[in-house]
């Protein structure tokens, strides 16, 4: 009985913490309050509701709701999930060094990472999993396989797979390493004097991995640098103060946190000597870019240190703590928003002041304030960062997101490699006319189907005219509606051609070497990549960026 109403414990340390900062008095009569009521309504249920109630599950219920109200990134981590939180925020566990997947009802090996286990025993991108240990995969979650590879370090695990093209099973027994997942995806250099670094996360070593990168491509004869942080939806803050610091002078301001508890109140300075103070710099954005990703762009644009292209960021001026609870579960709680050097916090959406419907707006204009860079120029709070260079990017059209989702794309990637096993030169690799016919003809055997909105909408007048009578009237134009959609659905392969076909080069690409493979195929026509190094080799454009208006 005791382990059961331990959740009411927890319940009670959260809903404490909460409203831990009120008036004293307040405070303590609406914790008690509060309590009350919910220890009593809990004691009800569970002793009359009709059918019996898990404790757990309807405790957790609560919780969840409760944390919800608040904002997406205060969360409540039971002991059970402690290690793949600990996981996400430091890319590290035990294991072979691979990702999985599901793709066509089949666990599939997604991601097996350059130079560790998996890897260097020979397990490849779309390999089909069949056991692990002799535990047969098929029906199990990602979850469930995804334990069964992990393990203490220099332990043993067998697993057998199905490669695409081949006949017999093939049998890796790979000795499990502490996994130290790298936070740069991509280093290189675009052209002999521009050199470009992909990063993707920021956990532990995130400012160490890049200023290594920034140092080997300025001994490759880098003169300036493209950093890429589009979509990198951040991680640890000291992690973005020591990049930042890889390009400003020592004792600069980065970020500051605010928050109610004073004493948690901390402004982060650089506190080591950078590497190149000088260098040209472009910053990708998107967005995508979230927290410890604006950090890093923000600050940079404030002291004018660099240019952003993109897109406006996705505008996350939160911070979050975690904080012990009982039975070892955590809270992981916001308690700061964070300014940038020129003092705006880009929080974008206000969870305090909600609709009455419960959604969530942005920062109106009108609220926004305007703020100035080191060198003088305007910059505004409340809504992201905005790019000093903006660059549209058109949507992928609905037929390419569905054949991505469906997985098919995956799936001829794997047939493509298997046929074609000796790589070509993946920056200048296309497609052919009769490639693109094999894979129309993967489509009909996986029998691929998608919806478009438009199908829906259709159906939704159709069935709205049968309420009001008029579908009588209406019948003819809506038959002929449907006909059209679903004639432009059949064109859709030919209409969006050009694109399906790239998509499926940069992931036949991968296919062959991973991130690199990837970026070779794909930088070459990235818009934003393109304008990046058309502006620096422009140092006059560059410099007119970096100038007051």
């Amino acid at each position: 009985m005791w382990r059961r109403y331990s959740w009411l414990i927890l319940l009670t340390t959260a809903v404490m913490a909460l409203v831990a900062f009120r008036k004293p008095a307040e405070r303590y009569f609406d914790v008690a309050k509060s309590l009350d009521i919910f220890a009593t309504l809990f004691k009800e249920v569970n002793a009359y509701y009709v059918d019996e109630v898990e404790p757990q599950k309807l405790i957790r219920k609560g919780i969840d709701g409760m944390l919800e109200s608040l904002d997406p990134y205060t969360d409540y981590i039971p002991e059970d999930e402690i290690e793949s939180f600990r996981i996400s925020t430091t890319g590290q566990y035990g294991g072979v060094g691979a990702l999985i997947g599901i793709i066509n009802k089949r666990t599939i090996i997604t991601f097996p990472y350059k130079d560790f286990p998996a890897y260097l025993a020979g397990v490849k991108v779309g390999d089909e999993i069949v056991s692990v240990d002799g535990h047969l995969v098929k029906g199990k979650t990602t979850s469930e396989v995804s334990a069964w590879m992990k393990g203490k370090p220099k332990t043993e695990v067998e697993i057998r797979v199905h490669r695409y093209g081949l006949k017999d099973d093939l049998v890796f027994k790979i000795r499990r390493e502490k996994i130290a997942v790298s936070n740069l995806a991509y280093t290189g250099m675009l052209e002999p004097s521009i050199g470009y670094i992909r990063l993707d996360d920021f956990t532990p070593g995130a400012g160490r991995e890049v200023g290594e990168a920034l140092t080997a491509l300025k001994a490759q004869g880098a003169k300036k640098i493209i950093l890429d942080l589009r979509e990198n939806p951040g991680g640890l803050l000291h992690e973005a103060v020591n990049i930042v610091n890889l390009f400003v002078p020592r004792g600069q301001e980065v970020v500051s946190t605010k928050g109610k508890v004073e004493d948690w109140n901390k402004t982060y300075r650089t506190l080591n000597n950078p590497l190149d103070t000088e260098i040209p710099m472009v910053v990708l954005v998107s967005d995508g870019s979230a927290s410890a990703s604006e950090i890093v762009a923000g600050s940079l644009q404030d002291y004018d240190r660099a240019v952003l292209i993109g897109k406006k960021t996705f505008g996350k001026g939160l911070v979050q703590t975690t904080r012990p609870l009982t039975y070892n579960a955590q809270l992981k709680v916001t308690t700061a928003k964070y300014y940038i050097p020129s003092g705006r916090c880009i929080q974008a959406l206000d969870y305090t002041h909600r609709k009455d419907d419960g959604t969530v707006a942005r920062v109106a204009d009108s609220l926004k304030r305007e703020f100035t860079t080191r060198n003088g120029r305007k910059v505004y709070d409340g809504a992201g960062l905005d790019p000093d260079v903006e660059v549209e990017f058109d949507p992928l059209g609905r037929v390419t997101a569905a054949l991505i989702n469906s997985g098919l794309v995956f799936e001829f990637a794997s047939r493509y490699c298997a046929y074609n096993p000796h790589m070509p030169d993946l920056k200048t690799f296309r497609l052919s006319e009769n490639d693109y016919a094999q894979f129309s003809a993967l489509l009909n055997e996986f029998k691929f189907v998608y919806d478009m909105p438009l199908e829906e909408n259709a159906k939704h007048l159709a069935e709205t005219a049968r309420k009001e009578r008029y579908f009588s009237e209406l019948e003819g134009p809506l038959t002929t509606l449907r006909a059209k959609i679903e004639t432009g659905k059949k064109s859709d392969l030919v209409r969006f051609k050009k694109e399906i076909m790239q998509v499926l080069e940069e992931q036949i690409a991968f296919h062959y070497t991973q991130n690199e493979g990837q970026a070779l195929n794909a930088l070459p026509r990235d818009k934003a990549v393109l304008e990046a190094q058309k502006l620096l080799n422009n140092p006059a454009a560059y410099q007119k960026i970096l100038s007051p208006k």
